[in-house]
């Protein structure tokens, strides 16, 4: 299912800035307008996708003639002219299938008596890695 929200962009010196004012101001930015396009849709994706994992809801996006970039700016106090709503759509399942719950294989080198102790115990090794991996993430 495809979710689209509207999305604010503004331009400076250093590139775009993208806010949607739907999701408690979610932003993004990059270099520039292909790239920040890119930026917005990943950024939406894993806002939305977290917030499914989650349990949490989103609210109804707001249509985008009612959006005022220049309201949006003075919102955040931003010194930004050249403003503009552009409405940014992904599949959220298609894509967490391709960024975020594909698997990739990995070769780990382990010393010979760990392995052998880890075989006789019966562990699996790609959970124990997944398992110290989050852990160490989360710190």
């Amino acid at each position: 299912m495809i979710s689209a929200y509207p999305a604010c962009f503004f331009k400076d010196s250093s590139g775009y800035y993208v806010v949607f004012p739907d999701l408690r101001y979610l932003a993004t930015c990059a270099p520039s307008l292909e790239e920040g396009l890119s930026a917005a849709i990943d950024c939406l994706a894993g806002y939305l996708f977290s917030c499914r994992q989650k349990g949490e809801t989103v609210p109804e996006p707001t249509p985008m003639q009612n959006l005022r970039p220049d309201e949006i700016a003075g919102e955040l106090e931003m010194q930004a002219a050249d403003g503009f709503v552009n409405m940014i759509a992904v599949d959220v399942d298609e894509y967490a299938r391709v960024h975020f719950e594909r698997s990739v294989k990995k070769t780990l080198t382990i010393p010979v008596w760990m392995n052998k102790a880890a075989l006789k115990r019966g562990l699996n090794f790609s959970q124990v890695l997944q398992e110290a991996l989050t852990e160490r993430l989360r710190s």
